[in-house]
């Protein structure tokens, strides 16, 4: 599972904040992810008042109102692959 969020002022980039190995049964991997969504702690805005949570199709889309902005994080779903 993995935890993007926006870094950097006016120009704004995508990052990879948390990374975060659940295992291979789906519903846990959701569950983890629902619980994500819901209480991580992203560094834009610094102080969640309101999250605003979207379920995707791989994962959940988070917009978090802080008491100056709003920005947004995602929490994706995917496994690792490997070259044989």
């Amino acid at each position: 599972m993995i935890v993007e969020e926006q870094r950097g002022g006016d120009a704004r980039a995508w990052n990879v904040t948390k990374t975060k190995p659940v295992g291979a049964d789906r519903e846990h991997v959701g569950e983890v992810a629902r619980r994500l969504a819901f209480s991580h702690e992203p560094v834009h805005p610094p102080a969640v008042k309101e999250r605003k949570v979207l379920r995707l199709a791989d994962g959940y889309l988070v917009i978090g109102t802080g008491p100056m902005a709003k920005c947004h994080f995602r929490v994706t779903l995917g496994h690792r692959v490997v070259t044989p």
